[in-house]
């Protein structure tokens, strides 16, 4: 399986990287696109249908590929993978019953494959402005493929403005979807990692009272009025023009403990104003326990970037490429080290790369589990065995 990624900022653009890629030969015949809603994506889809190549893709909150960052754009991982190691299905949210479409999405993959492995992403924030349920698309994928099921992506983006994320294919588009890209795990191997690399700030924390996505004490204390007050922030519970997530959780997210004794990054996504209660992206049940964290560092890059060398040099061989799903709270917060991230991944691995920054992370983290993410930043490799 041999990649090669390409970038543009239109479908001309597209269409001149695409035909200077095959000019040696080269036959892709699967796209995975990462894409802004400012770009007409639809064009770009029969752009590639007009060359045979099939399309796996997802709206966008910022794109890039080996040695460009771009907002805005568009850009493609190209493969010339044997079309019968891979199936693409597309499955619309029908009345929020996320399960049924992700059961939906896991006897597709089993149809197709004794032991699948699956790229992921789904809309990340529907047109009522809801978010998609991620926690429950994991839990049932796991239920239904098992745990040692492998699946990684992101969900889709739309350039922060909240209003309609999309993933599509080349026979079907959907703003309330979840999109596979569904190997055949005897052929092909994913091996990745989501890790957010922030440090634990003060004491432990716990949460004391809680419903669905909803805090509404921590030790016993207004969960709005302890966070804010803990970061100095008070003053702006009044301010109508401050925005919690884009303002000041995305800089302090909450290091969640998990059962199993992994860590996860949780964020407040809003403050409900008749309860003074934190709201959640991802549910926090009464009883779990967190840190707040330590303002961001050049750190939180060099343990991504050293966690994924040591994963190389366990491999016996180099992978053919590299996804990367990165959330898109981090740009805002690391500035320029989200370049430093993705450019000291595509260093490590050296091999074709594309990515996106997205409403959430499917992955596994180190020695663990698969689960749903916020605030990670999450790669994979892909291999032809």
């Amino acid at each position: 399986m041999k990649a090669k990624s390409i970038k543009g900022n239109s479908t001309e653009e597209i269409k001149a990287a695409l035909i200077q890629s095959i000019a040696d030969g080269y036959q892709p015949t699967l796209a995975i696109v990462f894409i802004s809603i400012k770009q007409d994506r639809k064009a770009v889809v029969e752009l590639l249908q007009q060359y045979g190549i099939d399309v796996f893709g997802a709206t966008s909150c910022g794109e890039f590929i080996n040695g460009h960052q771009s907002e805005g754009e568009i850009v493609i991982l190209l493969f010339d993978i044997n079309r019968e190691y891979y199936a693409i299905n597309i499955e619309d949210v029908q009345n929020d019953q996320v399960d049924k479409a992700a059961s939906l999405i896991a006897k597709n993959a089993l149809q197709h494959f004794k032991t699948p492995a699956l790229l992921l992403t789904s809309c990340g924030v529907y047109a009522n402005g809801q978010y998609f349920d991620g926690d429950t698309l994991v839990r049932e994928l796991v239920r239904e493929l098992g745990e040692d099921s492998v699946f990684f992506g992101g969900m889709a983006g739309d350039d922060w403005s909240i209003t309609n994320s999309y993933v599509f294919t080349h026979i079907k588009e959907s703003g309330n979807g979840i999109a596979t890209l569904v190997f055949d795990g005897d052929k092909i191997s994913l091996q990745g990692m989501a890790i957010h690399g922030w440090k634990p700030l003060g004491i432990t924390r716990k949460v004391t009272k809680s419903a669905g996505n909803k805090i509404y004490s921590i030790d016993g204390k207004p969960a709005a009025e302890l966070y804010l007050k803990y970061l100095g922030m008070t003053e702006k519970t009044a301010d109508e023009s401050f925005d919690l997530f884009k303002d000041l959780s995305v800089h302090f997210p909450f290091i969640a403990k998990r059962k199993d004794g992994e860590t996860i990054i949780k964020s407040p996504r809003s403050i409900e104003k008749e309860s003074n209660a934190l709201v959640m992206d991802i549910e926090m049940e009464e009883g779990s326990e967190f840190h707040f964290t330590t303002p961001p560092d050049f750190g939180i890059a060099e343990e991504i970037i050293s966690e994924a060398t040591a994963l190389k040099n366990t491999m016996d061989s180099q992978p053919d490429a590299l996804l990367i799903f990165s959330c898109a709270g981090r740009p805002p917060v690391l500035g320029p080290l989200t370049t430093v991230e993705n450019e000291g991944l595509a260093k490590v691995w050296q091999v074709p790369m594309a990515g996106f920054y997205t409403y959430g992370e499917f992955g596994r983290t180190k020695n663990g589990k698969q689960h749903f993410h916020s605030a990670m930043c999450c790669w994979v490799t892909l291999k032809e065995k």
